[in-house]
């Protein structure tokens, strides 16, 4: 997986708003192959981030706290 995105979870220091856009738009990145899309992706491309960013607030939001800190490297 893309080893530039973050672990953002931490029960002690919530991820910011940009901080989850950023890890969702290097996500779309790796899954689409395109750094910055055509013209003619680039509709798509954002629907993707912001869908993704939705499910990634969602998800954080959802969790309960544990031992993971914010940070680390996914892998």
């Amino acid at each position: 997986m893309c080893r530039s995105i973050k672990t953002l979870r931490n029960a002690d220091i919530p991820a910011t708003d940009e901080e989850v856009r950023a890890a969702a738009l290097q996500f779309v990145r790796k899954i689409s192959g395109y750094r910055t899309p055509s013209r003619a992706n680039a509709e798509p491309f954002e629907a993707a981030v912001d869908e993704i960013t939705s499910a990634s607030h969602s998800l954080l939001r959802s969790l309960k706290s544990g031992a993971a800190g914010r940070g680390a490297a996914v892998s």
